[in-house]
């Protein structure tokens, strides 16, 4: 396409979006006096147009910013928010459990109802997930079912997916390179070793690729998403992921399953939706409903070897815990989020919002021509720049273009529909509605026109 017109009418939208946000242009000011980038994380940098929108106030599939312009939410904070923003269930809980005590480092009866509700969710399989344990964020509970799996096996390697998104866990930062060995993934600040000592990269969908790094015999654990969902979305080939299952037994590796991003499969994730047996299940973001929680469940085997594996006196010292983790107010909204607002028929709302989502938004493309797709999972969907779904995480990343992403993102916010910044995803949440995700249909195709127009004729 004209690279030059895209530029031009990203720089439209550019105007058009700081002459609308006056006041949160001041606010990204006086951040930068004190913080770097102006945003109290640097990756919020990263958000279309040349400062962030500040959010006022959040409520339902809606935030209204600083300058009082209310936009529908199809981001939720990249699923920290999938329950909605403010659910009133979860905000009772938070209010009457802060009034007790916000945290002491001991257990409240909260922790072992959601630990029986996530069992009651994850523990379907052969194997039953049904031993869990807390913490902040799902890269914690990564982290610490790493450390588990080395512990117990006695093996030092990870096996992950080419492309994969596990937080900022360190093991994961690595990818494959065009010969096929193993480098840090591009970007990667400061890791501590070669990626090469800790990690073994596969393509995703590649039973072949697996099986080959397993059968070295020093891998501990393979850490995976069911389905791709920060590259874009890449859905698991048919048997796929029962191969995964099978190597991981023949070989002795725990086989994870961090369902932190497709929990939007339903209420059980992709392990309940597709009849998934793992040995550890990962969950973060969505379940603490805007507060930080995570967790992780094991099978009853795996648990009583670590308990037996770990020193009552060294339990405290050995890289496993967090004195926040698994805190009353945490536990009081997870309680609340899981059981009131993320239910059964919540779901069911949020996946036929993302039907009507995908249907609009390929819609505009045969109109249009665009030669994109959407893929669906669940209540996630997502549109790519690429005429076929991928295969695996590295044809995903071909088909990126970031200065047509940055355009489209910025020209969807000034149209009042905020999208994740990083990739062309939207999410729905129980408070979403049809109106909310045609106000998207209607921006996509306005913009859908635009990029048509760059094309070359003939």
């Amino acid at each position: 396409m004209d690279r030059g017109a895209l530029h031009a009418l990203h720089a439209t939208e550019t105007q058009r979006f700081v002459e609308a946000h006056p006041a949160c242009a001041r606010l990204a000011e006086a951040g930068r006096a004190h913080m770097p980038y102006g945003v109290p994380m640097s990756w919020m940098a990263k958000w279309p147009g040349p400062f962030a929108v500040h959010v006022d106030q959040a409520a339902g599939a809606h935030f209204t910013c600083a300058d009082g312009i209310e936009h529908v939410d199809l981001c939720l904070g990249d699923t920290g928010a999938m329950s909605g923003h403010a659910p009133a269930p979860t905000v009772a809980a938070i209010t009457a459990q802060a009034a007790r005590g916000i945290t002491s480092m001991l257990p409240t009866a909260d922790a072992a109802l959601v630990a029986a509700e996530l069992t009651a969710r994850f523990g379907t399989g052969a194997s039953r997930v049904e031993a869990w344990q807390f913490t902040l964020t799902a890269t914690d509970a990564n982290r610490h079912v790493l450390r588990y799996a080395r512990h117990v096996t006695g093996r030092r390697r990870v096996v992950v997916m080419d492309f994969c998104y596990h937080g900022s866990v360190d093991e994961t930062f690595a990818t494959l390179d065009a010969q096929g060995h193993v480098v840090p993934r591009r970007g990667t600040i400061g890791a501590p070793v070669p990626a090469d000592l800790t990690t073994l990269v596969v393509p995703f969908n590649d039973v072949d690729a697996l099986r080959t790094a397993l059968a070295g015999g020093d891998v501990a654990a393979v850490l995976l998403e069911p389905a791709l969902t920060n590259i874009g979305i890449v859905l698991p080939d048919d048997g796929y992921l029962d191969a995964v299952r099978a190597l991981t037994r023949e070989h002795g590796a725990w086989m994870v399953v961090d369902e932190t991003h497709t929990l939007c499969a339903g209420p059980g994730g992709c392990t309940a939706a597709w009849g998934l047996d793992p040995d550890v299940v990962v969950v973060g973001k969505t379940i603490g409903g805007g507060v930080p929680s995570a967790a992780f469940g094991l099978t009853a085997d795996l648990a009583a070897a670590v308990q037996r594996s770990v020193e009552l006196e060294d339990i405290d010292v050995g890289g496993v815990g967090g004195t926040l983790a698994g805190n009353a107010l945490s536990m009081a909204a997870t309680r609340a989020t899981l059981t009131q607002v993320l239910t059964p028929a919540a779901f069911a709302h949020m996946e036929e919002l993302a039907v009507r989502w995908t249907e609009g938004v390929q819609g505009v493309l045969s109109a249009t021509g665009l030669p994109w797709h959407v893929t669906r999972l669940g209540a996630r969907a997502e549109y790519a720049f690429s005429p076929n779904a991928p295969h695996d995480g590295a044809q995903a990343a071909a088909s990126d273009d970031f200065p047509l992403q940055q355009y489209l993102h910025l020209q969807a916010l000034n149209r009042g529909v905020l999208l994740t910044p990083f990739h062309n995803m939207a999410l729905m949440s129980p408070a979403t509605s049809a109106a909310d995700v045609d106000r998207h249909s209607a921006a996509f195709s306005e913009a859908a026109d635009a990029v048509r127009a760059l094309r070359p004729r003939g």
